[in-house]
């Protein structure tokens, strides 16, 4: 049904008073880009406040039918970098890089579908040699998240179904962060998006802008990212420091919601830090934050890859130990 229809029906029936749809209009917000029911719920809520998202989702899906929600993840991955030309298909203990990743991806029960989006055909011939699924993708993309919208739009995605942008340079990531970063849109279908964060237990990374840090309200709703420690310790005297948390690339979209984000314009904060999901936050969009006990090892540099290949040599190790 269209969302003008659906907007409509929801007035009719007394759900919302239709002298407060006149601030945004019926047809302005029908020719916004595509929105799911839960997405139109939480941007009525947004703007008047007039009953909460929950209620408006859970009126609109009695309607129109609560489809459950699949979970795909997308696994971006580029040849070219400034800092490692070609990382996806870097050696790890015999395998690609990016098969490291996709079998990691491939173990969590949540996902339904699994594939990697690109525009090099060296990766996507390596993804096919170990059995793998492949979208390839336009090659001007300026970011990771525009391939992983066409991608979706690609894979014929529905608008409610969540998809798990899984970064193609993170091979020892725990499987249990995908349904972590994935649950919470799950159980509230007004959420657009979430990410994960970890609490930073090595001092070096406060300061270091590779690191990005995170502060979020009293609900897990992330407040702002700075490559900056944040908070700022005005009072280096303060008896108990601040707790500060970095981000983890892990992002959860709902598809409907993913194809929004993607077609909003850059915004002020995203163009100093240089960071993707302030784009979200400066335009109103809430993102939940999910904290995790599992850090991910993300491989930027040569050296990193060694550090890697280091650490799954010694699970390799481990393993063969126990088989014997």
């Amino acid at each position: 049904m269209e969302l003008n229809s659906a907007l409509k029906a929801v007035i009719s029936r007394g759900w919302w008073p239709s002298g407060s749809v006149r601030a945004i209009g019926i047809r302005g917000v029908g020719t916004m880009a595509p929105f799911d029911l839960e997405c139109v719920a939480a941007r009525l809520e947004r703007g008047f406040r007039e009953l909460t998202a929950t209620t408006m989702a859970t009126k609109v899906m009695e309607m129109f039918g609560k489809a459950k929600s699949k979970v795909v993840a997308i696994i971006p991955a580029r040849f070219g970098s400034n800092r490692f030309e070609g990382k996806p298909l870097a050696d790890i203990a015999g395998k690609p890089m990016i098969q490291h990743v996709y079998e990691r991806a491939m173990a969590v029960d949540l996902l339904t579908r699994v594939a990697v989006a690109t525009d090099d055909k060296r990766i996507a011939d390596c993804v096919r040699g170990f059995g793998g699924e492949v979208v390839m993708t336009r090659s001007d993309h300026v970011s990771g998240t525009d391939r992983l919208a066409e991608a979706a739009e690609i894979m014929g995605i529905a608008e409610q179904d969540v998809v798990v942008n899984i970064q193609g340079d993170q091979p020892l990531f725990a499987t249990e962060v995908v349904e972590q970063v994935a649950r919470p849109l799950l159980e509230d279908l007004t959420l657009p998006m979430s990410t994960l964060i970890y609490k930073i237990v090595r001092p070096e990374e406060i300061n270091d802008p590779n690191h990005v840090k995170t502060v979020f309200d009293r609900h897990g709703m992330a407040l702002y990212f700075s490559r900056s420690p944040i908070p700022f310790q005005r009072n280096p005297d303060e008896p108990v420091p601040p707790t500060y948390y970095k981000h983890l690339g892990f992002y959860a979209y709902r598809k409907g919601f993913l194809l929004t984000f993607v077609a909003l314009p850059e915004g002020e904060w995203e163009r100093f830090e240089k960071l993707e999901q302030l784009r979200a936050l400066e335009f109103g969009y809430q993102i939940k934050v999910v904290l995790t006990e599992h850090d991910s090892i993300e491989v930027d540099t040569v050296k990193d890859l060694e550090r890697v290949v280091a650490m799954i040599n010694s699970e390799l190790k481990i393993t063969n130990y126990e088989l014997t």
